[in-house]
């Protein structure tokens, strides 16, 4: 068969590169669909891109997503009960979601040229990730099959508040159900030519292939194969220092690159990440701050037991460590998960939420901290409590279990292909 891959960016496109060549490997024909700019991105994995002209995320999202980042928080947070949050405030969020981030990430240039190649050549099944709507909307108005690969809980959360909503408008009279997103769908797959109308799996994937362990799941009531999470670290040397053994127990700290400078002003992380390495001097630990060249040049003379390096490929680095400090970004969690180590996740930024963070809690092996009350006080705190209560350790080594317990991408293709079928067959 042939599958299709639509990816946003980068980073999310290298979680798709074992599912992509597990299909390859077993003789189907992929492309991986991509923003131009990321085209050496994909061709660097040796799978084949579709150039897509289209302006990078950061380029499409300007300030009017931070309200809508602001109101999900309000109504999306456990704190609450988001089934009791108002009707208006629901739909408040719905109205600013859509212009704010879902028409921007999917905009009509994009959607017009990826049609396009979906029409040539014709696939069998798409795949897509997080934001990539994209992908469902070229399913449907092509008549292909499509699945979404589930890149950590914050969209599934998102999902939770669509259900929330979905259920609002339908206690509302009829001529009061309004639905921004399904009123944008509807008027893009009209645009496109196609006779097919909104449904919600547009937003949820027909069925979803999920990477996350089943205790971390939030079940939405969709069909889902489960897959183990494979690291994908892109072009990447491992230095010589990291094949000896670690004379103590090992900390790795870094942000990757989620973490705008903007916010890292606002949070004064370097200034943070400066007091933390101070204090954790005198402590029997090595600590490796894996750090991009702004972050390290704006730090002062480091401790001796701080090894400043430039990016260090986690899979090879995990095994060695005893906590990992990061960014909450998904592929270094979910590295560190499947290497059963104990993590410490700073959120609050963006679009990882707070409530991220307290999903990632409920682990029982992770910290998590808000970027508004990071301190290096608060950070060494968390630390300490991960190195020296061994129910965190326990707990990782569990998850860790339960991960490597999981179907890997190549035993997961024969269900693809027979999900493929049946939609097929039944279109």
């Amino acid at each position: 068969m042939r599958v299709l891959f639509t990816s946003i960016e980068g980073n999310h496109f290298h979680q798709m590169v074992p599912l992509a060549w597990a299909l390859r490997t077993a003789g189907h024909e992929v492309l991986a669909a991509c923003n131009e700019q990321l085209v050496d991105t994909v061709t660097q994995t040796g799978l084949t891109a579709v150039p897509i002209k289209s302006p990078t995320l950061w380029e499409q999202l300007d300030d009017f997503q931070k309200e809508a980042i602001s109101l999900f928080n309000e109504i999306g947070t456990s704190k609450q009960d988001p089934s009791k949050v108002a009707w208006e405030d629901h739909l408040s969020y719905e109205n600013m979601v859509v212009p704010a981030l879902y028409q921007p990430l999917n905009n009509d240039a994009q959607l017009d040229q990826l049609v396009e190649v979906a029409r040539s050549w014709q696939p069998d099944l798409v795949i897509w990730e997080s934001f990539s709507i994209a992908g469902a909307i070229v399913a449907v108005a092509t008549g292909a099959a499509h699945a979404r690969l589930v890149s950590g809980p914050e969209l599934a959360l998102q999902m939770v508040t669509r259900g929330h909503f979905v259920r609002h408008r339908d206690q509302q009279p009829e001529p009061l159900r309004e639905d921004p997103t399904a009123e944008w769908l509807d008027w893009t797959l009209e645009r496109l030519g196609s006779d097919r109308r909104f449904e919600e799996t547009m937003l949820t994937g027909q069925w979803v292939v999920d990477t996350r362990p089943g205790s971390l799941r939030q079940e939405l009531d969709l069909p889902t194969v489960p897959m183990r999470y494979v690291p994908y670290n892109g072009r990447c040397a491992v230095p010589a220092w990291l094949h000896e053994p670690a004379g103590r127990r090992r900390v790795c700290v870094t942000l990757g690159t989620s973490i705008t400078s903007e916010d890292s002003e606002r949070f004064r992380l370097n200034d943070t990440l400066a007091a933390l390495f101070q204090s954790l001097a005198g402590l029997d630990v090595e600590i490796i701050a894996a750090l991009d060249p702004a972050q390290r040049d704006a730090l002062p003379e480091l401790p001796a037991n701080i090894r400043a390096t430039d990016f260090v490929p986690l899979n090879e680095l995990a095994p060695s460590c005893s906590v990992i400090v990061h960014h909450a970004g998904y592929q270094t969690k979910a590295t560190a998960d499947l290497h059963g180590v104990p993590q410490v996740v700073i959120v609050g930024y963006e679009w990882v939420s707070e409530d991220m963070g307290e999903e990632y809690e409920k682990s029982g092996a992770t910290l998590a901290v808000s970027a508004r009350d990071l301190t290096a006080e608060v950070l060494r705190e968390k630390i300490l409590r991960l190195l020296d209560e061994p129910s965190y350790a326990e707990r990782a080594r569990d998850l860790r279990s339960e991960i490597r317990a999981m179907p890997t991408p190549n035993e997961i293709v024969p269900v693809l292909e027979k999900m493929t079928r049946e939609h097929r067959a039944g279109r």
